[in-house]
């Protein structure tokens, strides 16, 4: 593992800007071949500008639900600068940043099926750098004495927790990808919400820097609320496949 944290972060940004390259070039070719318009057609470009701007706020913020000992010292401080961020927040982000682009441009048509598998394949990568950083990340996992345990250069064997989301996140995504559900939007709420899930229940395998109530953490939290919300929409949704 990285044992500067200077070079830690770089390797980080590295293998998180090349996830999101690479998911935004699929998204791009999977428009293309449904004969929808390149990213920079009209109705394409206004979600694809909600869904940037959504993530980045997104990101962000629930980045400071999880760490509100960080939140206070940029209060403090006066500083407008947010060192860390949230695949969550930025998931949920861009999902309200899209809603809102379509809701401003009359666009009624599903388009999160297009981003599945990008998405997936744009995690993926993320959390290689994720675990390439190791200590320096905060997403390793706690101790642990089974045999596929990661040491990141502490002596502590721990669970490498950034590789249990690969192989879920590519196993879901190539799942609902050759899955061709018929209801439009269908495999984006099943991807959204299975990952809300995932998330809800791997944070258990790590430590938690900040207790919320019952002991859990601020990204625990927030999938509760947004699987409150967006659950009885994805049901809705698969019912109308039966």
């Amino acid at each position: 593992m990285i044992a500067d944290v200077t070079t830690a972060g770089w390797v980080h940004s590295t293998f998180a800007w090349a996830g999101m390259a690479l998911g935004a070039a699929m998204w791009r070719r999977t428009l293309r071949q449904q004969h929808r318009g390149g990213a920079l057609a009209p109705g394409n470009f206004g979600v694809l500008v909600g869904l940037l701007l959504g993530a980045a706020i997104g990101n962000k913020l629930v980045f400071l639900v999880e760490r509100p000992d960080v939140a206070r010292a940029i209060w403090l401080s006066h500083e407008l600068i947010v060192p860390g961020q949230s695949i969550v927040g930025g998931l949920l982000g861009g999902l309200v940043g899209v809603e809102i682009a379509k809701a401003l441009t009359g666009r009624t048509r599903s388009t999160g099926d297009a981003m599945v598998l990008p998405i997936a394949l744009g995690l993926a990568i993320g959390r290689v750098g994720c675990f390439l950083a190791g200590l320096h990340d905060d997403t390793y996992g706690l101790a642990t004495s089974l045999p596929w345990g990661v040491d990141f250069g502490d002596g502590t064997t721990r669970h490498p927790t950034q590789l249990y989301e690969i192989a879920v996140v590519l196993a879901l995504g190539t799942a609902l990808h050759r899955a061709r559900l018929a209801t439009p939007g269908l495999a984006f709420k099943l991807f959204l919400a299975s990952y809300l899930l995932w998330r809800f229940f791997v944070e258990f395998l790590k430590p938690v820097p900040v207790a919320w109530p019952l002991g859990l953490s601020g990204i625990q939290w927030t999938c509760l609320v947004a699987l409150a919300v967006y659950l009885p929409l994805t049901l809705r949704a698969a019912c109308k496949t039966t």
